[in-house]
């Protein structure tokens, strides 16, 4: 016996009218290049996004095509985000931080045939573009308006998409080989947006109510959802612009009264240096919830922004391929409000999964690895918004189980209660005399010293033991220490054989375009400077 339900198809247009509907008045906030602020409205904002679908088909753009975007996080950049699907077309956010080498083969094997850019990052795109098939081309500040105001939003009509057809795409940063295209869904897109909206991390519910900053670029994996999450919400969106830095940042915590926001570890690192430097210098009262990923949030991080400012840090976790979030770090009621140490350990966990995404955890000859805390072994996951291929790179199919799980790269282990700890990527994972060493458990402690600021542990060869550690610091401005300070630091709470053989102290840590600790670089450097002459 089938249900006697409506087939509504789950597509963009959709998200739209509810905006343009129930929303028209809340607000959308934009800091421009020049640090001054552009407010308009939900109103002005879906009638400016039907414009673009309507310019974009008038332009030769057929259903299906791929728009490019290289642009900051603004108000232009939400429209792309609605418009572009809404007129039937692909989204694809072109990542500004990669080499232009990488972003001429990424448009090329999507098959980009416009691009809509900010005026700054037109030499970029000079750099590359006639290695692609691009053959519109928008600046923000320029000719996109000029191609709005050609457009009457009046004229746009709900293309009928099947709710399986591309919304969007994004491509991996292609640090371990050619960067590999994700295609989200309309479906995908909608269902991500609900499961993320679903869950609230410690009591933090997003609504209506909210003020969210999205620190996290808009270039990047969709910018975790947010924007369509708080579209869907109605709640008041602020847009941070190029301006990423930490007094800036806080500027607009302040300024705007966000409520909510988004972003990788080394952004968060920077704002509790300076607001330890400056205590009481912001009011950011209204702050309620600062959420984390792109990789594993330090402990120490966690607890300093409590404790010395009540600020709450919620950890989470996920990749390009699953649109990106699979997982936040829900507490249980009896952990919320159990002693603030354990509290503190189970925040610093990258959480349980979020409805309908599945995992299991598997070692390298395919058995399942025990919930203990301790074991660790590859997470591999299935859900409705995990990507089942890359697009045209049939080459990868490999990291597909044939029972159609998606192996993450991730090592990691499981508590018994369900809470997912991220130990290594495989590829970054310490393999001493037939051992695993996590390389994050370690980085993390060592950034919990009162001196350092950053730390990265990667693998060196080593003639006995095949590899051992070695940390890379980067320490606060003024501080000193050694690394035999360091090594006695960790000891407590590492096995002898676990503490790094060597402390390389560095001015600065190489970072991925989206902010993670770039290990390869670090590889290079120490492994050739190990090398004998």
């Amino acid at each position: 016996m089938d249900g006697l339900m409506m087939d509504f198809s789950l597509t963009l247009p959709a998200l739209l009218r509810r905006a343009e509907t129930f929303f028209g008045n809340a607000v959308i906030a934009t800091r421009l290049p020049d640090k001054s602020f552009h407010h308009y409205t939900y109103a002005d904002m879906t009638s400016r996004a039907r414009q673009l679908a309507v310019a974009l088909q008038r332009a030769g753009l057929e259903r299906g095509d791929r728009v490019a975007t290289l642009c900051w996080n603004h108000y232009q950049h939400l429209e792309a985000y609605l418009g572009i699907p809404s007129g039937g077309f692909v989204l694809h956010t072109l990542n500004l931080r990669l080499h232009p080498d990488d972003l001429a083969y990424i448009a090329s094997h999507a098959g980009d045939r416009a691009v809509i850019v900010d005026r700054s990052l037109v030499p970029l795109l000079e750099r590359f573009r006639e290695r692609t098939p691009i053959e519109n081309v928008f600046v923000v500040e320029d000719s996109y308006e000029e191609l709005l105001a050609g457009a009457d939003p009046a004229e746009w009509r709900d293309p009928e998409l099947h709710e399986n057809e591309a919304a969007a795409m994004c491509y991996t940063s292609g640090t371990t080989g050619r960067p590999k295209g994700v295609v989200y869904s309309h479906r995908s897109t909608w269902l991500h947006t609900l499961g993320v909206a679903a869950v609230g991390p410690l009591d933090f519910n997003i609504s209506q109510r909210d003020v969210i900053l999205p620190v996290v670029p808009m270039f990047h994996a969709n910018a975790w959802g947010y924007p369509y999450i708080a579209t869907m919400l109605g709640a008041k969106q602020v847009y941070p612009g190029p301006h990423l830095d930490p007094e800036s940042l806080l500027d607009d915590f302040e300024q705007e009264g966000v409520t909510v926001t988004a972003g990788v570890p080394t952004i968060w690192m920077g704002i509790l240096q300076l607001l330890d430097a400056n205590p009481g210098r912001w009011d950011l009262s209204a702050l309620r919830a600062m959420l984390v990923g792109g990789s594993a949030a330090p402990r120490a991080m966690i607890a300093g922004f409590k404790q010395r400012h009540g600020l709450h840090i919620c950890h989470g976790w996920g990749m390009t391929e699953s649109s990106p979030v699979a997982s936040l770090s829900d507490l249980h009621p009896d952990l919320a409000s159990g002693d603030i140490d354990i509290r503190f350990d189970f925040q610093a966990k990258q959480g349980i999964p979020l409805p309908l995404i599945e995992w299991r955890v598997r070692d390298d000859a395919g058995n399942e690895v025990p919930w203990d805390g301790v074991s660790m072994g590859e997470l591999e996951m299935r859900g409705p918004w995990v990507a089942a291929g890359y697009y045209d790179t049939p080459e990868q199919a490999d990291r597909w189980t044939p029972d159609g799980w998606f192996k993450t790269g991730d090592i990691v282990s499981m508590h018994p209660r369900g809470y997912m700890q991220i130990q290594d990527r495989s590829k970054d994972v310490i393999k001493s005399g037939g051992e695993w060493i996590s390389s994050v458990a370690l980085e993390n402690q060592l950034m919990a010293h009162p001196a350092v600021a950053e730390a990265a542990v990667i693998a060196i060869p080593d003639d006995k033991w095949f590899e051992r550690p070695l940390a890379a610091i980067v320490l606060k401005e003024g501080a000193t220490a050694t690394g035999e300070e360091l090594r006695e630091f960790l000891e407590p709470h590492f096995a002898k054989w676990w503490l790094p053989d060597r402390y390389e102290f560095v001015a600065e840590i190489p970072k991925t375009g989206v902010g993670k600790f770039r290990k390869t670089a670090l590889r290079e450097q120490f492994v050739q400077e190990q090398q004998p002459a």
